[in-house]
């Protein structure tokens, strides 16, 4: 697997650390990329989420494209989406002929639309209504769709790949005695987490955060045989996420401040600065949350991302970490963290991933 990292140790890069489906304005403004974390086992890249500059970031980090071997979302905002397009469409040009399939895993059809905000004075028509809520599969496809025109002249004329001859787009399937509901109950209280991928290096589960009105929306845990990394998503504090990080080596949470939120739209006197407060509200953990959430799930280490907003002063953030007992983070774009301990077993599964 070409240009593959030889670390022995697992470790995240924080490839990109911002949150909001906005560029951030102002001081500090354009030093954070938007939400996209590489774990890295051994020789393979798993990513979670595909935030804006995402490819870009994996070139500075030294992760070529093919070195993928899964792209996991937590959910369908386009925060986390937006550049799922040029990996799959700039990636022809790097995949050669012996190129392993790079499996595409995340959330599924909503299957009805979110209930209209209470803020609402007149209820606002949705886009698409023959198709209003797509999963990643029809995602990606319509991603590639859009893209016909280019996709077909490289492949006809320079005899490029398709991206579906290496990309496999799977919808999670949620088991059905958690008891999931998109409006009725989207985040099913004492849920037990379940496999949604597996290789030799890793297995990969997932449990429902809460996160409304999108659903469903996930966290995922990554263990291998030498640690264990958890990434939360997008989340209010939630108890699915505590029993998925128990005792996780690394806990990688989301983080909002909230004093913005209330400057930003406290005494907006319009329905849609009054209902984002609402969203950010309901929908978000602030930095001291995480801290308590982490603390209650036994982590090892914590690391505040998906930072909103994107230019908040790192004090901020840092203030925080003195209530927690383990190792504390507020990265930076492409910083490395290791999670776990090398053991024999991962040495040997390092050394049949390089050999190939």
């Amino acid at each position: 697997m070409n240009g593959q990292s030889t670390e022995t140790t697992p470790r995240v890069v924080t490839l990109g650390t911002a949150g909001g489906p906005r560029w951030w304005t102002g001081e500090n403004a354009g030093k954070r990329s938007g939400i996209a974390t590489a774990v890295l086992v051994g020789g393979a890249t798993y990513l979670v989420d595909a935030g804006h500059g995402v490819g870009r970031q994996m070139m500075l980090a030294g992760l070529p494209i093919n070195s993928l071997r899964g792209i996991f979302v937590t959910h369908l905002h386009s925060d986390h989406t937006i550049d799922l397009g040029s990996l799959a469409i700039f990636g022809m040009f790097t995949f050669g002929p012996d190129q392993h399939a790079i499996h595409l895993v995340g959330p599924g059809d909503r299957g009805e639309l979110p209930p209209v905000s209470a803020r609402a004075t007149v209820p606002p028509a949705p886009v698409f209504p023959d198709n209003p809520t797509p999963g990643i599969t029809g995602m990606f496809h319509h991603l590639m769709a859009a893209y016909a025109t280019d996709l077909n002249d490289r492949i006809l004329d320079s005899l490029r790949p398709s991206p579906f001859d290496y990309f496999v787009p799977r919808d999670i399937t949620i088991p059905k005695e958690a008891g999931y509901s998109p409006n009725g109950n989207p985040t099913p209280s004492g849920m037990e987490p379940f496999e949604i991928y597996s290789d030799e290096l890793v297995t990969v589960t997932a449990t429902l955060v809460e996160h409304p009105p999108i659903a469903p929306a996930f966290a995922f845990r990554f263990d291998t045989a030498a640690g264990s990394v958890t990434i939360s998503g997008d989340t209010a504090p939630c108890e699915n996420l505590v029993r998925l990080a128990r005792g996780t080596d690394l806990l990688l949470h989301e983080a909002i401040d909230f004093d913005w939120v209330n400057r930003t739209y406290g005494s907006s006197a319009n329905g849609t600065g009054r209902a984002s407060a609402d969203h950010h509200r309901k929908s978000h953990t602030s930095a001291a949350e995480a801290v308590a959430l982490a603390t209650r799930a036994g982590a090892k280490a914590l690391a505040l991302h998906h930072l909103v907003p994107g230019t908040t002063p790192l004090s901020v953030w840092q203030a925080a970490g003195e209530a927690f007992p383990g190792d504390y983070h507020v990265p930076d774009d492409l910083q490395s963290i290791p999670f776990g301990q090398t053991t024999a077993t991962t040495r040997i599964m390092e050394e049949m991933v390089s050999s190939r």
